[in-house]
């Protein structure tokens, strides 16, 4: 029996087991992979009774107009079951009060999401597979900018 959960609670690296980013030249660490999840703007999990998560799908957002859906992964002994398929309509489900929803995929899956009701466009991308491991390294930790305060009464 596969659930589905939009929450982290009870998981942690463990329940990541190897197998996701199939074909992937330097796939994340569970723990890395980890690290994904907490850090998406919103995540569906598909689990299985032992708590081992057997499918995911992330986003990333800001929150008002607009996200990107980056990972979609059912592990292999899963797929052919539906996961992928119930993993996207919970994320579009999620994200239906933005204005656009965007993800990148591969011309050969393209069918897969055109049947969830997303359709193709031209885009352009920037990929450093060195990086794909995705280890941990911080850009420039600079705060953002404040908003503007009003000014403190008189």
């Amino acid at each position: 029996m596969i659930t589905y959960t939009d929450s982290l609670a009870d998981v942690t690296s463990d329940d990541l087991l190897g197998g996701f980013f199939v074909g992937w030249l330097h796939p994340p660490s569970p723990q890395t992979h980890y690290q994904i999840l907490v850090n998406s703007a919103a995540i569906v999990l598909a689990r299985i009774a032992d708590g081992t998560v057997v499918g995911f799908i992330t986003a990333v957002s800001d929150g008002i107009s607009c996200a990107y859906i980056p990972h979609l992964e059912v592990l292999p002994a899963y797929q052919g079951r539906g996961i992928g398929t119930r993993l996207v309509r919970q994320m579009l489900a999620k994200l239906r009060h933005l204005y656009m929803i965007d993800l990148v995929c591969d011309p050969a899956v393209q069918p897969f999401y055109e049947r969830l009701g997303m359709r193709p466009v031209i885009g352009m991308v920037v990929r450093n597979y060195d990086r794909q491991a995705g280890a941990l390294v911080r850009p420039n930790q600079e705060s953002p900018p404040e908003e503007p305060q009003p000014p403190a009464p008189q």
